[in-house]
């Protein structure tokens, strides 16, 4: 079994299904905050954020410079967020659409 294919069991646990269920009983701003910041570090939560804001910065066309600078990101987790805009599984595309309104 390829590396890829272990990784995607290892994500897919009941643990994780669990979180991603609590995470979809959230319905608004302020309750995603309290969640948030129970469950993850400060630090776990801004590497999330950054890496958000990495992927629509690519998006809208920035250079990894221009996003290193403005985000603080090294051009590591630049080249990770890159790497899952072109060939992962779709999960930024699905939310940049929908928060552009474009539900499906």
């Amino acid at each position: 079994m390829n590396g890829k294919n272990n990784m995607e069991k290892n994500v897919r646990t009941k643990a994780v299904r669990e979180l991603f269920e609590a995470v979809l009983t959230l319905e608004d701003e302020e309750e995603c905050f309290h969640f948030f910041e129970d469950v993850c570090t400060v630090n776990e939560l801004r590497s999330i954020a950054q890496r958000f804001e990495v992927a629509k910065m690519l998006k809208d066309g920035r250079t990894y410079m221009e996003v290193a600078e403005q985000t603080g990101a090294s051009t590591a987790t630049i080249s990770r967020v890159n790497r899952s805009l072109n060939y992962g599984k779709g999960g930024y595309e699905i939310v940049f659409d929908r928060m552009n309104g474009n539900r499906e």
